[in-house]
Order: C-alpha cells, then sequence, then structure tokens
C-alpha cells in the first residue's frame, strides 16, 4: 500500500507541474503588450576600466595592482618569481635627494642628516591624475650614496657601460640611464605589498604594492637628463 500511495503522489506531483506551465485554465500562453508606462529611473551604469592586465608579456600598472588585490590571481604576481612591468615614471625622490646625502660611498651621512631610501614609482600615462593608480619601486640603491657614485660614472655616457655600477649591499646594477620623472620604463622585479631590504625595517603599501628591484629597461627617455636639484 505504501508504494502504490507514493506512486499516486508522485503522479500527482507531475501532473501538477505539467499543467502549471500554462494558465490555470489550461489555455495556452499569450505574449503581452510591453509595458507603456512611466519608465524606471536608474543611475548611468558605471565606466569600467579599459585599460589592459598586460602588455605583450609586461603587466600594466593596473594589471600588476589589480591582480595583487584579487584573491584568485594574486598568487600570479606574487611570490619568488620575477615579473615585468611597463610605465611612466610619475615620481622620483632621487633628483631630489637631500644635500647631505650626496658624497661618495663610505662616507657617513650627518647624524642629523635626513635621508629616504632612493625610490620612484611608475603609472599607466605620463600625465597621471591625483589618485591613479602608481607603483612603488625600491632596491636599486641602498643610498644616495650609491646613485651620487653611479651618476658621477654614467653622466658623461651617450650609452650604457658595459658593467653598471653595482650596488654592493644589495647586488644589483645601478640603472643606467638614472630614472627621471617622464621616461616610459619596464621594471623587472619582485613584487608584493612589502619591501624588506631595508636595514631600518620593513616599507609596505597595502594599496599598489611595490616592485623590489632587478633591472631596468629605458623604453623612451625622459624630456631632461637627470640631475640632483641640490648642489654643492
Amino acid at each position: 500500500m505504501k508504494s502504490v500511495a507514493f506512486f499516486c503522489l508522485v503522479s500527482a506531483s507531475s501532473l501538477a507541474f505539467a499543467v502549471g506551465c500554462d494558465s490555470p485554465t489550461g489555455e495556452p500562453y499569450k505574449a503581452q503588450a510591453a509595458w507603456t508606462s512611466r519608465k524606471a529611473n536608474l543611475p548611468a551604469a558605471p565606466v569600467l576600466p579599459t585599460t589592459p592586465i598586460k602588455v605583450g608579456a609586461s603587466y600594466t600598472v593596473f594589471g600588476a595592482s589589480h591582480h595583487l588585490q584579487s584573491v584568485v590571481h594574486s598568487k600570479e604576481v606574487t611570490g619568488a618569481k620575477d615579473l615585468s612591468i611597463e610605465g611612466y615614471i610619475v615620481e622620483s625622490n632621487v633628483s631630489d635627494a637631500p644635500l647631505c646625502a650626496l658624497h661618495p660611498t663610505g662616507k657617513k651621512d650627518p647624524d642629523n642628516c635626513k635621508s629616504d631610501i632612493p625610490s620612484f614609482w611608475i603609472a599607466d600615462t605620463k600625465d597621471a591624475p591625483a589618485g591613479a593608480r602608481k607603483i612603488c619601486v625600491m632596491g636599486f640603491a641602498k643610498n644616495f650614496a650609491s646613485v651620487f657614485d653611479a651618476h658621477a660614472k654614467y653622466k658623461n655616457l651617450k650609452a650604457a657601460p658595459k658593467e653598471l655600477l653595482q650596488d654592493d649591499m644589495w647586488g644589483v646594477g645601478i640603472p643606467f640611464p638614472l630614472p627621471v620623472v617622464g621616461a616610459k620604463v619596464r621594471v623587472t622585479g619582485s613584487y608584493d605589498f612589502g619591501f624588506t631590504k631595508a636595514s631600518s625595517g620593513a616599507v609596505t603599501d597595502p594599496v599598489s604594492g611595490i616592485v623590489t628591484f632587478k633591472s631596468l629597461e629605458t623604453l623612451e627617455p625622459g624630456a631632461e637628463s637627470f640631475a640632483f636639484k641640490n648642489k654643492k
């Protein structure tokens, strides 16, 4: 009896579902005219970014920073492997180095000298507006004294030397030409939220991340050659 009752229940449910495809009276469905009353007042569709994730084998600044924040894609840009990012240098603290830090390596900065780690920032456009995504690049020189020595070696050269001046602490070739605002570059290195090589402690950027420098290729030179603004 139980099996018969179950069969009847299933059959009744199937029949109800089949009938429900049309109207309750069993008449075929008839198309209705489109709604002609007042239209809904909806906001305009948002403008989505059109910047690509990559240009060739290199990431854009937008693409790298997007993936860094992504739960799905973060492992594609972080970790021990190096990646390349293309962009325009839009900011730099190198040419603005304080006068007290401009001296050959081996000489100590004065005790009251306030000096940052040499750094520059790249964006996807040369005239990136305030608030645009930009990525900091660090690790190409341990201090401004290393940049001072590199500038002394590079300033009269028309082409890259056979051997770049090496930073003796971080073991990288200080880039030629030295980074200037306006230049388009391809930076290669490791990418993550922080920079850990500094003896003064870790430096972090929880939004756009930091590239720990390995090499740099200048794709378009800046309008002006590198020079220190503060001179003796």
